[in-house]
């Protein structure tokens, strides 16, 4: 049996009926059987494919020459937006894409792969808990002790997961563990309920209410007033990180944003959803919503009106759960009124600040027609990066395919350093925020190691 074959069995394995129930980060750890099979006959496979390419000749014009190189960023990659030109000078995109072999044939063997294999860097970490005005709280998680090493002035990058992710999330903590080495300071924003975030009322997060996300800017730039601030968002996480850009429109504080697997389009994402195999996807995110309501099903005990808690309790599809819960917490009409208005491919017009945006085309979760491509386009402050292959939050390529980060990381640190270096000592902070400081934002501290 060839590597390739051991690969598909050891995938084959994996029971699609219980991965139905979990989340990528849940997923990982309970078929975490499986790991050792994938990565002792993956590392073969690689030198397998390593040797077959280095073996390949050069391109040449048929005449022994050799073929000039292809302008940068490289041709395998769509490039759209006003500032495209900037890229052409990094150097994480010199070379073209190239996908981990067999694991990008198909986006779901690499989405799931991503989410069962994907190494968890090890680091400490120290909670703060914001109270929001409605008395509901989120949890910050800043690295331990780097208030000690940073200087005041290091650049900060928040970092939002996707739906009911947090800082446990092997692509969180890979771009955590990146920033942190360039010298910047990293805090992971954890939505309620999220990575064990305290739930104090009976309302949750949805992919439109950017309140939170605002309270948690302003706290930040309350406590270091002289850093420049940076978001970083995934999946849900980044089309709330959008929302919120399109809200703010000039007078945002944030220097610059990155958003990734971003589904854009919400009533597109539903639709795919319930097709095929997303169906997996589906019943494995409503699993984990519906953990996270039992938690705290005391809080909603009694709720009057339009909800049917019943039915949020019980969820099967995301689409249910957003049905009896969601759509009423956040005052919407219908659970296609959510969608419809809380997409935030309406809100990349509005965008006032450098936002890049990276897809994958064959991701399964956020489809590739769904991608506002005009009003990127139109946009002089966005950039847009859509790669052949990648799945959702996958991207098994690049140096440290296929156990390591993902593809993008390298990119996004990239960007989001040629963001600060542009900026100007003298223009820091040109937002005043005299203001706003840790007293006058009333929160709840709690110190620990996780």
């Amino acid at each position: 049996m060839d590597n390739w074959q051991q690969i598909n069995r050891a995938t084959e394995e994996m029971n699609p009926i219980a991965t139905a129930a979990l989340t990528p980060s849940s997923f990982f750890a309970s078929n975490r059987r499986f790991a050792p099979r994938l990565r002792s006959v993956l590392p073969a496979a690689a030198m397998s494919y390593a040797a077959v390419s280095a073996s390949a000749p050069s391109p040449s014009s048929g005449t022994g020459e050799q073929v000039k190189a292809a302008p940068l960023p490289h041709s395998t990659l769509e490039i759209a937006g006003a500032r495209r030109g900037l890229l052409s000078g990094f150097a994480s995109l010199r070379a073209p894409y190239r996908a981990f072999p067999v694991l990008a044939s198909n986006r779901h063997v690499e989405t799931i792969f991503a989410a069962l294999t994907r190494s968890l860097p090890a680091v400490k970490l120290r909670r703060e808990c914001l109270r929001a005005p409605d008395d509901g709280a989120v949890a910050l998680d800043w690295v331990s002790g780097d208030d000690r090493v940073l200087p005041n002035d290091a650049p900060v990058l928040i970092l939002l997961p996707g739906l009911t992710g947090g800082s446990d999330d092997t692509y969180v903590r890979h771009m955590l563990m990146r920033a942190r080495s360039k010298g910047w300071r990293v805090v992971v924003f954890n939505s309620r309920g999220c990575a064990d975030s305290p739930v104090t009322t009976p309302k949750f997060y949805s992919a439109s209410f950017t309140g939170d996300l605002r309270q948690v800017i302003g706290h930040i730039l309350g406590r270091y007033p002289q850093s420049n601030v940076y978001a970083t968002g995934w999946s849900l996480g980044a089309n709330i990180l959008v929302r919120y850009l399109g809200e703010e429109t000039d007078k945002c504080p944030l220097s610059g944003a990155v958003s990734l697997c971003n589904p854009f389009n919400l009533v597109i994402a539903d639709e795919d959803f319930h097709k095929g195999f997303n169906n997996v996807y589906d019943k494995a995110l409503a699993r984990a919503l519906t953990t996270i309501f039992k938690k705290h099903a005391l809080l909603f005990e009694g709720l009057e009106g339009e909800y049917d808690i019943p039915k949020a309790a019980n969820a099967r599809t995301v689409r249910d759960f957003d049905e009896g819960l969601t759509r009423v917490s956040f005052g919407f009409k219908s659970v296609d009124d959510y969608y419809s208005n809380s997409s935030s491919s309406d809100s990349i017009k509005d965008v006032c600040i450098p936002l890049l945006c990276i897809q994958a085309d064959n991701d399964p979760i956020a489809p590739s027609r769904g991608i506002p491509r005009d009003d990127i386009k139109a946009n002089k402050n966005c950039l847009l990066i859509v790669t052949p292959q990648g799945g959702h939050l996958g991207w098994v390529a690049g140096d440290e395919a296929p156990f390591g980060c993902p593809w993008t990381d390298p990119i996004v640190m990239e960007y989001l350093e040629h963001l600060e270096n542009e900026k100007d000592s003298s223009t820091k902070n040109n937002t005043s925020y005299e203001g706003v400081s840790e007293a006058s934002v009333s929160h709840l501290t709690v110190h620990g190691q996780r």
